[in-house]
Protein backbone atom coordinates (compact mmCIF):
# COMPACT_ATOMS: atom_id res chain seq x y z
CA UNK A 1 0.00 0.00 0.00
CA UNK A 2 1.22 3.07 -1.18
CA UNK A 3 0.86 6.08 1.09
CA UNK A 4 -0.87 9.25 -0.28
CA UNK A 5 0.85 11.92 1.94
CA UNK A 6 4.63 10.61 1.47
CA UNK A 7 7.28 12.72 1.00
CA UNK A 8 7.66 11.70 -2.91
CA UNK A 9 3.79 12.08 -3.27
CA UNK A 10 4.62 16.01 -1.69
CA UNK A 11 7.09 16.69 -3.73
CA UNK A 12 6.01 15.51 -6.78
CA UNK A 13 2.85 17.73 -6.02
CA UNK A 14 4.97 20.70 -5.46
CA UNK A 15 6.74 19.93 -9.23
CA UNK A 16 3.23 20.27 -10.57
CA UNK A 17 2.31 23.63 -8.96
CA UNK A 18 5.42 25.55 -9.59
CA UNK A 19 4.97 24.05 -13.00
CA UNK A 20 1.44 25.42 -13.77
CA UNK A 21 2.54 28.55 -12.13
CA UNK A 22 5.71 28.68 -14.43
CA UNK A 23 3.43 27.87 -17.02
CA UNK A 24 0.47 30.65 -16.04
CA UNK A 25 3.47 33.65 -15.51
CA UNK A 26 3.37 33.70 -19.26
CA UNK A 27 -0.83 33.95 -19.69
CA UNK A 28 -3.91 32.15 -18.52
CA UNK A 29 -7.56 32.34 -19.00
CA UNK A 30 -10.20 32.26 -16.30
CA UNK A 31 -13.37 29.95 -16.73
CA UNK A 32 -16.66 29.63 -14.84
CA UNK A 33 -17.22 25.66 -14.10
CA UNK A 34 -20.74 24.46 -14.07
CA UNK A 35 -20.06 24.65 -10.10
CA UNK A 36 -19.48 27.93 -10.06
CA UNK A 37 -15.32 27.97 -9.39
CA UNK A 38 -13.36 30.18 -11.12
CA UNK A 39 -10.60 27.66 -12.77
CA UNK A 40 -7.30 29.00 -13.79
CA UNK A 41 -5.84 27.59 -16.73
CA UNK A 42 -2.48 28.33 -18.58
CA UNK A 43 -2.89 29.49 -22.01
CA UNK A 44 -1.39 27.57 -24.79
CA UNK A 45 1.55 29.44 -26.75
CA UNK A 46 2.09 28.68 -30.27
CA UNK A 47 5.40 29.53 -31.35
CA UNK A 48 5.56 32.09 -34.09
CA UNK A 49 8.58 33.50 -36.62
CA UNK A 50 10.13 37.02 -35.58
CA UNK A 51 9.02 38.73 -38.65
CA UNK A 52 11.03 42.29 -38.23
CA UNK A 53 14.48 40.82 -37.88
CA UNK A 54 13.93 38.19 -40.75
CA UNK A 55 12.52 41.15 -42.67
CA UNK A 56 15.63 43.41 -41.92
CA UNK A 57 17.98 40.35 -42.66
CA UNK A 58 16.37 40.12 -46.26
CA UNK A 59 16.02 43.95 -46.94
CA UNK A 60 19.99 44.32 -45.96
CA UNK A 61 20.87 41.29 -48.18
CA UNK A 62 19.34 43.08 -51.07
CA UNK A 63 21.07 46.21 -50.02
CA UNK A 64 24.11 44.60 -50.07
CA UNK A 65 24.02 43.72 -53.28
CA UNK A 66 22.56 46.84 -54.94
CA UNK A 67 25.59 48.33 -53.22
CA UNK A 68 28.24 45.44 -54.96
CA UNK A 69 26.05 46.06 -58.29
CA UNK A 70 25.84 49.97 -58.19
CA UNK A 71 29.73 50.14 -57.62
CA UNK A 72 31.23 47.56 -59.77
CA UNK A 73 28.34 47.88 -62.84
CA UNK A 74 26.43 45.19 -64.46
CA UNK A 75 29.33 43.59 -66.50
CA UNK A 76 31.43 42.68 -63.58
CA UNK A 77 28.68 41.85 -61.28
CA UNK A 78 27.45 39.29 -63.80
CA UNK A 79 31.04 38.01 -64.57
CA UNK A 80 31.47 37.43 -60.97
CA UNK A 81 28.53 35.38 -60.07
CA UNK A 82 29.56 33.44 -63.05
CA UNK A 83 32.91 32.53 -61.36
CA UNK A 84 31.21 31.45 -58.15
CA UNK A 85 28.48 28.91 -60.14
CA UNK A 86 31.39 27.23 -62.03
CA UNK A 87 33.05 26.34 -57.99
CA UNK A 88 31.47 24.12 -55.56
CA UNK A 89 28.55 23.59 -53.88
CA UNK A 90 28.53 26.38 -51.31
CA UNK A 91 29.46 28.65 -54.27
CA UNK A 92 26.73 27.67 -56.21
CA UNK A 93 24.25 28.42 -53.86
CA UNK A 94 25.98 32.08 -53.28
CA UNK A 95 26.16 32.37 -57.12
CA UNK A 96 22.38 31.68 -56.74
CA UNK A 97 21.04 33.94 -54.40
CA UNK A 98 23.82 36.50 -55.29
CA UNK A 99 22.75 36.62 -59.29
CA UNK A 100 21.14 39.92 -60.68
CA UNK A 101 16.89 39.18 -59.68
CA UNK A 102 14.59 41.99 -60.65
CA UNK A 103 14.18 43.38 -57.81
CA UNK A 104 17.72 44.07 -57.36
CA UNK A 105 17.78 45.74 -60.43
CA UNK A 106 14.71 47.58 -59.81
CA UNK A 107 15.92 49.27 -56.68
CA UNK A 108 19.59 50.28 -58.68
CA UNK A 109 17.70 51.63 -61.29
CA UNK A 110 15.90 53.95 -58.80
CA UNK A 111 19.13 55.29 -56.46
CA UNK A 112 21.90 55.37 -59.55
CA UNK A 113 20.34 58.55 -60.68
CA UNK A 114 20.56 59.83 -56.82
CA UNK A 115 24.15 59.16 -56.66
Amino acid sequence: MTQINSPAAFAARIKRVRNTHAKMARGYDAKVGRDGLIVFRPKRRRRSIAWRPLLLLIAAFFGFKVFVLMQIGEMAYQQRVDTLAAGGVAEQAGAYFMQIDPVTRAIAAQIAPLI
